[in-house]
């Protein structure tokens, strides 16, 4: 029986000395991943190239599982098949490192397609292609452009097959439906390699606003889309069969998702069946003003919700097109989920338009006194490609860092309006060093406490890891793991592949120093932990953050913000608005 052995790769990116970014344990595995093997098991289950013909799956993410291009070849070689490279989910900061692995495939004779969010993006908004895609696609490389449901990866896997795969599958205009879709799962043995056995899994895509920033609305498109209940279930009892009962919910924006209620009823259901369901979803931060959303979340297992914050100066936001993130509604919102006991990151963008050096570290201070936030995640203004600011920027010609290796939000990939490039770079590292102060963690352990929160080892695990992935080598915690692994002979194209007489001794001596400061780090954050929650007054204590929102006025707490030029003009401009408004 002739067969079709099919490689789905999420590739990794490379950290700052040219070596692949790769772990003995991730901590949540790639959602593209977890779809596009749901899909192409489906193809398989349906027999699309025949009764005869077997396809065989592999699944890889080169964050946790090394991907040795001559090792896959000989295996390919060994059973006598035909073979499909998929390079799944791609992102920007990915594709030189997907690149890279594809041309020993392409050498060998072997069909490479890349997919993902850098290729969509480029698609769905430039004009003409950049020279990254350009130079792939005369490498021989395919790409598959927008999302593979409705039984779009057919088609690859049948040309592929027959050896007649395309330069490009482009279905970046036609986002398919989520409903009675294949649904996202990996094999034991893959999701095993997380740190805490988590999966994930999404019930909806696409939004409806206009973030300038913002890459989803030009790639999953501006109309929401969504997986019914009973997708939700039978996602749930297919991983729950393998042992896996924790999950990321990938929507961007779980609180618009209109059929919210009937997800949360139906995972509450599973609970009470016995089904221990652990979440971490995505929010805004008008969460809250949705009658009984937050309760029923936490009925539904959340324990873990990221909220996108981005700033706390409203006129910034209105700048880049984000109109309904208001500071008057965030803390609110937070002390709603902090009645219950759940774990709230936030993610912190620095550099709009208007931001300085100086009113940054402000801002910074105002979001430790006023929010009760556990985690902060920076990140720097990023034009992506895919984005309104990455088109308009890239249209213009203006400076875009042009190794797209660096556009992981941890970077500078241009150049501010306001700030040097030395202000700005000094802003974020001395914006993170402010937030994760042994201080300010202090507190953020106090207010855990006073508030009954049970989250004490999440608290932990977490502040260490953001503290310490993005303050060593520039990682996000989604993108961190367990212990470090690099292979000497895989270091990007350009950098020299060292002895091993210095590589070893190097590289152990780099991680005995990394890990013994990180376990340091944890007895000290276990040590603080332990005497918040011992403190005979620990229910007393109160501060800025917690005290109840009615004893805070809104009008004071937008006070504390700084009040920027835009600021003035805009309130200025509505003065006269409604002066002239009087008059006539």
């Amino acid at each position: 029986m002739s067969g079709l052995d099919i490689y789905l790769i999420r590739p990794t990116r490379y950290d700052e000395e040219g070596y692949p970014i790769q772990w003995m344990r991730t901590h949540i595995p790639s959602n593209s991943l977890a779809c596009v093997y749901g899909i192409a098991q489906d193809c398989a289950d349906r027999k699309i190239l025949g009764e005869d013909v077997q396809i065989n799956l592999h699944a890889m993410d080169d964050y946790n599982t090394p991907v040795v291009p001559e090792k896959i070849i000989k295996q390919v070689k060994k059973s006598g098949n035909k073979a499909l490279i998929c390079m799944v989910g791609v992102q920007t900061n990915q594709f030189p490192r997907s690149v890279d692995l594809s041309r020993p495939f392409l050498d060998a004779g072997i069909p490479v397609c890349i997919g993902g969010f850098h290729v969509s993006g480029c698609l769905s908004m430039l004009k003409e292609m950049p020279a990254d895609i350009v130079e792939a696609q005369e490498l021989g490389i395919s790409f598959f452009a927008g999302e593979a449901e409705e039984r779009r990866f057919d088609q690859v896997v049948i040309d592929a097959y027959n050896g007649e795969l395309k330069s490009l599958y482009d279905f970046s205009k036609d986002t398919p439906s989520m409903e009675n879709t294949p649904a996202p799962i990996l094999p034991i043995e893959e999701i095993s390699k997380t740190f805490g056995t988590y999966s994930s899994f999404d019930l909806g895509r696409g939004c409806p606003f206009d973030c300038s920033f913002c890459t989803i609305i030009n790639v999953q498109g501006r109309k929401s889309r969504f997986r019914t209940a009973d997708d939700l279930e039978a996602i749930i009892r297919q991983n729950h069969a393998i042992g896996v009962n924790r999950f990321f919910l990938t929507d961007d924006n779980f609180a618009r998702n209109k059929n919210w209620k009937q997800f949360t009823d139906r995972m509450i259901k599973l609970r009470k069946e016995g089904i221990p369901l652990e979440l971490l979803i995505q929010v805004d931060t008008l969460c809250h003003k949705i009658d009984g959303f937050i309760e029923a979340c936490v009925a539904a297992g959340t324990g873990k919700v990221f909220v996108g914050l981005e700033n706390i100066n409203s006129d910034s936001l209105e700048l880049v097109g984000k109109r309904q993130n208001r500071i008057e509604d965030y803390r609110e919102m937070l002390l709603a989920w902090k009645r219950h006991p759940v774990f709230v990151i936030c993610g912190y963008i620095l550099g709009f338009p208007t931001d300085t050096k100086e009113s940054i570290l402000q801002d910074v201070e105002t979001i430790k006194r006023y929010l009760p936030i556990d985690g902060l995640s920076f990140s720097f203004l990023t034009p992506l490609p895919g984005s309104m600011d990455h088109k308009k920027m890239y249209e213009a010609g203006e400076w875009l860092d042009p190794d797209m290796n660096r556009y992981n939000l941890f970077n500078r990939v241009s150049h501010h309006p306001v700030m040097s490039d030395k202000e700005w770079e000094d802003a974020f590292r001395e914006a993170h060093l402010s937030f994760f102060s042994w201080e300010h963690m202090n507190t953020i352990f106090k207010r855990m406490v006073a508030l009954r929160s049970n989250k004490k080892y999440a608290t932990i695990f977490y502040l260490l890891g953001m503290k310490e992935f993005t303050g060593v080598d520039a990682i996000s915690p989604l993108e961190g793991g367990v212990l470090r692994r690099r292979m000497r002979r895989q270091r990007r194209p350009g950098f020299k592949i060292e002895s091993p007489f210095v590589f070893y001794p190097k590289f152990f001596w780099r991680e005995l120093k990394v890990n013994t400061t990180i376990i340091i780090n944890f007895v000290r954050l276990w040590r603080m932990m332990r005497k918040a929650w011992t403190d005979p007054a620990r229910y007393d204590y109160m501060d800025d953050a917690i005290t109840s929102v009615d004893n805070l006025d809104a009008d004071e707490l937008i006070s504390k913000v700084r009040t920027t030029e835009y600021a003035e003009k805009r309130r200025k401009r509505n003065s006269d608005k409604t002066a002239q408004t009087a008059a006539e």
